[in-house]
């Protein structure tokens, strides 16, 4: 082995593993695009945000711009993953992209022309939410097939670094543009920087879903789909664990309300509180090289999972600023593990030719259990207190999904060299 290699092998074990790039020019197009498209979105989501306020001087407006986004990912998110299991992937993933281009042109058409009006905004917002929710499922349906099984944990760590990334950087990048130059200049950046996710897709080869039944790809339903995952346990234990962080230990609704009692702090604690989990998760990330040496994918699941219930119920009794946002960091890492390895299994043991319909399941889970979250931290802390909703959810969150792993032993056993749904 030479130096060179050596010193590449020592670095893979510690940092990201960048394989994926070096060994697929699909694949790295695909990346960077989206690295930077997502940059672009944050900086888009921060500045409508922004500008709802200026014309409403309203939290409550401010705060119906999620619902507009919402509602479309968890209506449409079963149905374009049908619909991604049914034509041709990259077109599905160029047209929706073409969409999302055309809607920063016309942002930053409206904001030069000087309009300000606040259905538009909400109704690009829907409208973004739509051709998301028809995109990503076509998108991570496709990296299974551009690159061998034992690259996807590199992969999908990697594509949490992007999404992460996009959600750090975007809406500070956002915030400083639009404090420089007006909203005019930060939709217009982000149509550009939107034309590398264009140029990614339109390079892509074609990418017809497998169709190994001999069904016609006019047969691909939701409720195959649904079948499917209801009959593989292995795949329909992702969906659980990852309900079990979110839904039971979510403490992010509550951090106003514990910035101020907990810390004595105002707004700036409350985005550190914000920020310490995504930091978290960019840090899982970037050092994840050792992610591709583990194949009991299942059980690590439940140890990170468990590990993210573990460190919101240590959050929950802390009163120390600095010690708090520390553990929501570990969750962060934690939750971005176990994303990578609920990922890396709904690509490996689905076949392909339900793979769209999956990440359609998936888009619902991840868009609805933290809205879920929200809500069950919420009630719980107005009856009782912010307290035993953190504590009680992280420790609810770390008990159940140990029950359902007992429940489901071969999910703890699932081993990535024989992927078994």
């Amino acid at each position: 082995m030479t130096e060179t290699a050596e010193t590449r092998v020592s670095r893979t074990r510690i940092l990201a593993d960048l394989t994926p790039l070096r060994t697929s020019p699909d694949y790295r197009r695909l990346w960077f695009g989206n690295t930077v498209s997502w940059i672009g979105q944050g900086m888009t989501a921060l500045a409508v945000s922004l500008q709802v306020y200026d014309i409403t001087g309203s939290a409550f407006s401010v705060g119906l711009i999620g619902l507009c986004s919402f509602v479309p990912l968890v209506l449409l998110g079963l149905y374009s993953g049908a619909i991604a299991d049914t034509v041709d992937r990259r077109k599905l993933g160029l047209y929706s992209a073409a969409g999302s281009f055309v809607l920063s042109i016309a942002l930053a058409a409206v904001a030069f022309a000087g309009i300000e009006h606040v259905g538009f905004l909400y109704a690009v917002v829907a409208l973004q939410g739509v051709c998301f929710a028809l995109n990503s499922p076509a998108r991570s349906s496709m990296i299974a097939r551009m690159l061998p099984a034992e690259q996807l944990p590199a992969a999908n760590a990697l594509n949490a670094m992007t999404s992460t990334t996009g959600g750090l950087v975007g809406p500070m990048l956002g915030g400083l543009i639009v404090g420089w130059w007006g909203y005019r200049s930060a939709y217009t950046v982000d149509a550009i920087t939107f034309t590398a996710s264009l140029y990614a897709m339109w390079r892509l080869p074609s990418m017809l879903p497998d169709r190994k039944t001999g069904k016609g790809a006019e047969r691909a339903s939701v409720m195959d789909g649904l079948r499917f995952l209801g009959t593989r346990p292995n795949l329909r234990m992702t969906f659980f664990s990852d309900l079990c962080a979110m839904v039971l230990a979510q403490p992010r609704a509550l951090f106003p309300v514990v910035a101020v009692l907990w810390f004595g702090g105002d707004a700036k604690t409350t985005g550190l509180l914000v920020a310490a989990p995504a930091l978290g998760a960019l840090l899982g990330s970037v050092f994840s090289g050792w992610l591709g040496r583990i194949r009991r994918h299942g059980l690590a699941v439940l140890i990170a999972v468990c590990c993210w219930g573990a460190a919101v119920a240590v959050f929950g009794l802390t009163r120390q600023l600095w010690p708090g946002l520390a553990l929501l960091a570990v969750a962060g890492c934690a939750d971005s593990i176990s994303m990578v390895f609920r990922n890396t299994m709904l690509q490996a043991a689905a076949p392909d030719e339900m793979r769209g319909r999956l990440q359609g399941v998936f888009i619902v889970v991840v868009a609805g259990g933290p809205r879920l979250g929200d809500l069950m931290a919420g009630s719980v802390a107005d009856l009782a207190s912010p307290a035993v909703a953190v504590t009680g959810g992280g420790i609810a969150c770390v008990v159940i999904v140990c029950l359902l792993g007992l429940r489901w032993r071969g999910f703890a056993r699932y081993d990535a060299r024989d992927p078994q749904p």
